[in-house]
């Protein structure tokens, strides 16, 4: 790792890349966007080589917000690697202390007590619990940590079946729902309560969504190709035709 903070810090030199030396945390912002989205790829390849290189990546986009920092005297990689440590060090009194959990549900139960603590030691004591989640975050992804913050403090769904109860209300609304606002909120509705099964059922519906798309994708794909090959164009065929083609790629 020391060598990639030394490639970055001769990248930003007076006399090293004019590209590099003009990036600043707020230019950078997209790069870290696309390299997370391009880590996150990689890891459903189940490729070591390109894990490896995507790990790379985003660790390098860490090493310029670091030296970026640091040139303005304001902290440096190794303050930043101290204050990571010190704070998984302070959030699993468990692992370096002498507290005592009965399983991982009551480590993410101390994990926010413990983040509440700090909040308020530094003056945010009246911060919600759900302010902690990025609002950049895609809608499924800032869903599912809404909800897993708020059942941290005791308020969800007793079990899945609970969950699953609260979708078909949604689904009945949904269905008797007016045009215009009405309906763009029951859909709403609707999505969060799928999270809420997601989640009591161990699925992240982010990835959930994603293997679907892909799944359509592949079969839809599979449709147009013998669609093509039996030189049928699929802007005139019947949907009783697109039907057979598509019930003919599964």
């Amino acid at each position: 790792m020391p060598a990639l903070f030394e490639v970055v810090r001769r990248l930003r030199a007076p006399d090293g890349c004019p590209w590099d030396r003009e990036q600043t945390h707020a230019t950078l912002r997209p790069y870290l966007l696309e390299e997370t989205y391009e880590l996150l790829e990689a890891i459903d390849s189940d490729d070591d080589g390109r894990l490896r290189e995507e790990l790379g990546d985003v660790l390098l986009q860490v090493a310029m917000h670091a030296a970026i920092a640091a040139e303005d005297e304001r902290f440096d990689a190794a303050m930043v690697s101290e204050t990571a440590a010190a704070k998984m060090v302070s959030r699993h009194p468990h692992v370096f202390g002498d507290v005592e959990v009965a399983d991982a549900e009551e480590v993410l139960r101390n994990w926010e007590h413990n983040k509440s603590l700090e909040a308020a030691a530094k003056g945010f004591g009246d911060e919600s619990v759900l302010d902690r989640v990025p609002a950049t975050l895609p809608a499924l992804a800032w869903a599912m940590n809404l909800q897993k913050r708020a059942a941290r403090v005791g308020f969800d769904y007793g079990d899945a079946e609970a969950a699953a109860a609260s979708v078909a209300e949604e689904v009945r609304e949904l269905a008797v729902a007016a045009e215009g606002d009405e309906l763009f909120r029951e859909m709403g509705d609707l999505l969060f309560a799928l999270v809420s099964v997601a989640r009591k059922r161990k699925v992240n519906p982010e990835d959930a969504l994603r293997a679907a798309g892909q799944r359509f994708k592949r079969r839809f794909q599979a449709l147009e190709a013998a669609a093509q090959e039996q030189g049928l164009p699929l802007r005139e065929l019947d949907r009783a035709a697109l039907e057979a083609l598509w019930a003919d790629s599964s």
